[in-house]
């Protein structure tokens, strides 16, 4: 093939009659092929051979090309050095049967697309010092932040709560050409409609009661910078008109102001919502949606991150905790680590944080932090989970049952704080109990009195005296 020089292209497909097709098509176009039949084995050469083109069937025998494709691009190494053209994908769709001419030009196309892109001129690298994770979930996020960082394009961050969509937003500002401007947060969830559009755009002095003087808003107040809008999906529809204006014509007039105003700002947003949903429901304007993200930037939930990534958060922090309270970097007993790594953290990287915080404070004067110092609800969901699963003690962490005793030992990492050492009476452990199974019930059914009084099969007077004994409220 003319200006492309010789590529190594891999075929992951167990159809051999497909592959064998693929062989004599790449080999006349004089370039390398090796073929396999599962992912396993494509996999496995990977991690052993650089190859330019990757041909990846979605349904094999081992599971879905698909759901393969982080390890792929991890086993690369470069994640944007190597193209993908797969069968449902990230370079080219190939649907069998297959046009050879269409194969061949497509296949050409990358090369050539690879080739143009190993001799630009390497980027500046960036400064991730503050985000954490090296798995091929966050290296797939890496790549998309690096695009947004280097240009001044919208960027929408969607993600659960807790996965740090902020700390992506802010690290995609200081890698900005705009990093010496201001990075400007409003909290769309949090101000009231009444104020939010004084707080964006600003106010004159006694354009509305309590209004003792001139406000500059957030939108000016980003002139410069990066305007970042949080949890954007809960901004009232009756401001996403207004706002939608602002990106439009970067132009706003402040509450009681006669005169517009102007404001250069980047803007990114977040949110944990489905917007797309929210437009089919009405709840959300569909042109503001198309304006709020040229790259869309998906933070995976910390349960998909892996074990690699738990720890390095955990040790992270930990030596955070432990510079701050100025003592020796604590060590993490296996119990410790295994318990946090068979919890499935609900509230992602902000819970895990929040739960390694009250572990360090229990842990006092120790230099070692173990599953004990743990709260106890995290030690009993782990335990509740792994039984509710069919398995058996053995299987949870740090439980290995040789006898009745050495099982009684073990358990107690996962015991409330009543039942270690000296057992409470029955009256207290069943009043503690009864709290717990409340602040549970709280937690699932949203707070929701009715719901609670569904699942719990409390009648209305019981269920609120219940609140009552235990200093519980509602929402």
């Amino acid at each position: 093939m003319k200006g492309c020089a010789v590529a190594n292209i891999l075929v992951i497909d167990d159809d051999v009659d497909f592959c064998e097709t693929m062989a004599s098509l790449i080999q006349r176009m004089e370039h390398g092929f090796h073929a396999f039949y599962t992912l396993r084995e494509g996999v496995a050469f990977l991690s052993e051979t650089i190859v330019d083109v990757v041909f990846l069937d979605v349904r094999l025998p081992d599971g879905n090309g698909l759901d393969a494709i982080p390890r792929i691009r991890a086993s690369l190494g470069d994640p944007d050095g190597a193209e993908l053209a797969i069968a449902a994908g990230v370079w080219d769709y190939l649907v069998k049967p297959f046009s050879v001419k269409q194969t061949r030009l497509s296949l050409d196309r990358a090369l050539r697309y690879r080739l143009e892109k190993q001799q630009a001129r390497e980027p500046e690298p960036l400064d991730l010092s503050s985000v954490v994770g090296e798995g091929p979930a966050m290296k797939a996020c890496y790549t998309l932040l690096a695009q947004a960082a280097r240009s001044d394009s919208r960027v929408l961050i969607t993600g659960e709560t807790g996965t740090g969509k902020e700390l992506f937003a802010r690290t995609i500002h200081d890698n900005s050409s705009r990093s010496k401007g201001e990075f400007v947060v409003v909290d769309c969830a949090s101000i009231t409609e009444t104020l939010l559009e004084s707080t964006l755009f600003g106010h004159k002095k006694g354009s509305f009661t309590g209004a003792d003087s001139d406000r500059t808003g957030l939108v000016k107040m980003a002139d410069g910078g990066t305007l970042f809008l949080d949890e954007v999906g809960d901004m009232p529809l009756s401001i996403q008109k207004s706002f939608l204006r602002v990106l439009q014509e970067r132009r706003f007039r402040p509450v009681g102001e006669t005169r517009e105003l102007t404001s250069d700002f980047r803007l990114i947003a977040a949110t944990n919502r489905n917007l797309q949903e929210m437009v089919e429901e009405g709840k959300f304007r569909q042109d503001l949606l198309f304006r709020l993200w040229t790259i869309s930037l998906r933070l995976p939930p910390l349960r998909e991150r892996g074990a690699e990534d738990i720890r390095g958060l955990t040790r992270v922090h930990i030596r955070n905790l432990c510079q701050k309270a100025g003592v020796a970097m604590k060590e993490l007993a296996q119990d410790f680590l295994d318990v946090l790594l068979a919890y499935e953290w609900p509230g992602n990287v902000r819970e895990l944080f929040n739960v390694l915080e009250v572990a360090f404070v229990a842990s006092r004067e120790n230099k070692t932090l173990y599953a004990m110092d743990l709260p106890p609800e995290v030690r009993i969901r782990v335990m509740r989970a792994a039984l509710s699963d069919g398995r058996g003690a053995d299987d949870i962490p740090e439980i290995r049952v040789l006898s009745t005793e050495q099982s009684l030992s073990a358990m107690e990492n996962f015991l409330p704080d009543s039942l270690q050492g000296d057992l409470p009476t029955l009256k207290d452990f069943k009043a503690e109990m009864e709290a717990l199974y409340l602040d549970i019930l709280m937690k699932k059914t949203g707070g929701s009195p009715q719901e609670m009084m569904s699942v719990s099969g409390l009648s209305k007077s019981h269920f609120y005296a219940l609140l009552k004994k235990y200093g519980r409220s509602l929402k």
